[in-house]
């Protein structure tokens, strides 16, 4: 007679692996939970360093245009104490005066340089209406039309960007 597997015997190696699948199914779920709180976690430090990161930028951004013209203040502060110097001179002549009044005009031409300040605007130069404001015409046959007969004030260009049109006079035939 063939012999007969007990099923009374394999009742409890089916409750085992059972056991064992239960517990390694919970050892995975508490795995996958502790990956979850510390991508949880990771994810809210991320947070909160990007937002402390946008808050000092704000702040930086906020001096910077707060404080922008401190740089260019600076660099005329020499120039205003040469001026204040020729004022408070008590024995100037007319000639130390013009010495003194080219140092200053020259000392504001390299600063206006160092900020890439550009002046524009000359006679003889064509009259162009996108950088020139025509304040009179005069008629001069020596001249082309459209030429620049003379300059009321100068132009200025600030890193390519006009800052201020040429005021000048215009030939017109």
């Amino acid at each position: 007679m063939p012999k007969s597997k007990d099923k009374s015997s394999d009742k409890p190696k089916q409750k085992v692996k059972k056991d064992k699948q239960k517990l390694a199914g919970k050892k995975e779920e508490k795995k996958l939970k502790d990956q979850y709180d510390e991508l949880q976690d990771r994810h809210i430090r991320l947070k909160a360093e990007f937002d402390n990161f946008r808050r000092r930028k704000a702040e930086e951004i906020s001096r910077l245009l707060q404080y922008d013209g401190e740089n260019i203040i600076l660099g005329f502060l020499p120039i205003l104490d040469d001026i204040n110097r020729m004022i408070d001179s008590e024995d100037a002549s007319n000639e130390s005066l013009l010495d003194g009044i080219g140092l200053v005009q020259s000392k504001i031409s390299k600063y206006f340089d160092s900020l890439n300040i550009e002046p524009y605007g000359e006679k003889g130069d064509k009259m162009d209406t996108d950088i020139h404001d025509a304040m009179l015409t005069q008629s001069d046959d020596k001249h082309e039309d459209g030429t620049i007969l003379d300059v009321f004030e100068k132009g200025y260009t600030y890193r390519d960007k006009v800052i201020r049109h040429a005021k000048v006079i215009v030939n017109k035939k």
